[in-house]
């Protein structure tokens, strides 16, 4: 296990498979984790509320309240980065785990090894954008970029990206005009490697786009090269 990923990291497992719970507290905490595990959506959020946690796994096929809404709940108030997990494999059901903020979309059966490299990726992704000092503000007219909160704001109106999405547009933003290629993309943030058949990478790009025009960005757009990859430049996107 990663030194930088696992050191004292705290994780949220809300998953109401008794089986499934049990294995991934267990396993989780003889990575070095600490893990709580609740059984229910509105006992994983309570939990949430009382302590501050690196990382949420996620089932979406929760009692009660579903794992989609209560990531929803959870984005109202908390960026903590969510992995959610699910036997559905639907697209849709993707992108709308997506939609609601999640991070990363694992679908079950899993291996402990897959969620652990996961999880990892997102933990070390975090802890170096923490390294970061917040940029100085500027005239409220320009975007501004919050590394504490991974989001950006236009005039005083925040995106309300997810850690994931702040880390892409950054690294498009930070490359101006350069086309970056999936696989690349992929692997800064993500941290894996790229598939074709992954949207992961499609469905990010999707949110970005959807919400720097709901704050009124549009000096630059998220362009599609296709058969390369993306590009943040002048002109709308494809």
């Amino acid at each position: 296990m990663n030194p930088v990923a696992n050191y004292t990291s705290s994780i949220l497992a809300i998953e109401d498979d008794p089986v499934l719970g049990a294995y991934l507290h267990e396993e989780l905490q003889r990575g070095g984790f600490n893990v709580t595990w609740c059984r229910n959506g509105l006992e994983g959020l309570e939990a949430a509320g009382r302590q501050a946690f690196d990382l949420v796994l996620m089932d979406i096929l929760l009692p009660g309240l579903n794992g989609l809404d209560a990531l929803a709940r959870l984005r109202q108030r908390s960026a903590t980065p969510v992995i959610l997990m699910s036997a559905l494999g639907a697209e849709a059901d993707r992108i709308s785990g997506f939609q609601r903020g999640a991070d990363d979309y694992l679908p079950k059966p899993f291996s402990l090894a897959e969620l652990k490299v996961r999880i990892e990726a997102i933990l070390r992704r975090v802890a170096l954008e923490r390294r970061h000092l917040p940029v100085a503000q500027g005239p409220s007219t320009e975007l501004q970029f919050d590394e504490g909160l991974c989001d950006v704001c236009l005039g005083g109106q925040q995106a309300g990206l997810t850690p994931s999405e702040y880390r892409l547009f950054d690294i498009l933003h930070r490359n101006l005009d350069e086309v970056l290629s999936k696989p690349f993309l992929y692997q800064q943030v993500l941290q894996r490697g790229y598939s074709r058949h992954d949207r992961s990478l499609d469905m990010h790009v999707s949110q970005i786009r959807r919400k720097l025009k709901a704050i009124g960005y549009h000096e630059r757009q998220v362009r599609t090269v296709w058969g390369k990859g993306y590009v943040l430049s002048v002109g709308e996107a494809e």
